[in-house]
C-alpha cells in the first residue's frame, strides 16, 4: 500500500506560477512511476504530466507542455509538479498517482495503482 498526499493549490490569476508537492510513504517509493492528473467540474480526469521512477523520463500532456515540470526527490519520497503561465482552463482538481511498472509510451498515462486525495487549483482571469 501507497499513501498520496498532494499539496501546494490555491488560488493565483492568470500567468501565476505554483508548485504542487505529493507525498509518498508506506512502499519504496523509488520502484513506482509518478504521475499527475487532473479534474476540472464536469469533465473526465485526464492525464497531465508522469515521471518514471529514477526520474530519467518525463512524459507530457500536449495542453500543459512548455509551461509544466513534473520532477521527483527519492530521497524525500516526493514527487512534484512546477506550473507557470497557468490559464484559466488549468483551473481543476490536481491528483498525483503511483504505478508499480516501468513508464514507457503506450501506458504513462493509465493504470496507476493508488491515488492521493487531490488538491484544488484555480486560475482566475
Amino acid at each position: 500500500q501507497v499513501q498520496l498526499v498532494e499539496s501546494g493549490g490555491g488560488l493565483v490569476q492568470t500567468g501565476d506560477s505554483l508548485r504542487l508537492s505529493c507525498a509518498a510513504s508506506g512502499r519504496t517509493f523509488s520502484n513506482y512511476g509518478m504521475g499527475w492528473f487532473r479534474q476540472a467540474p464536469g469533465k473526465e480526469r485526464q492525464f497531465v504530466a508522469a515521471v518514471t521512477s529514477r526520474g530519467e523520463r518525463t512524459y507530457y500532456a500536449d495542453s500543459v507542455k512548455g509551461r509544466f515540470t513534473i520532477s521527483r526527490d527519492n530521497a524525500k519520497n516526493t514527487v512534484y509538479l512546477q506550473m507557470n503561465s497557468l490559464k484559466p482552463e488549468d483551473t481543476a482538481v490536481y491528483y498525483c498517482a503511483a504505478k508499480f511498472a516501468v513508464l514507457v509510451t503506450g501506458n504513462y498515462d493509465r493504470g496507476y495503482d493508488y491515488w492521493g486525495q487531490g488538491t484544488q487549483v484555480t486560475v482566475s482571469s
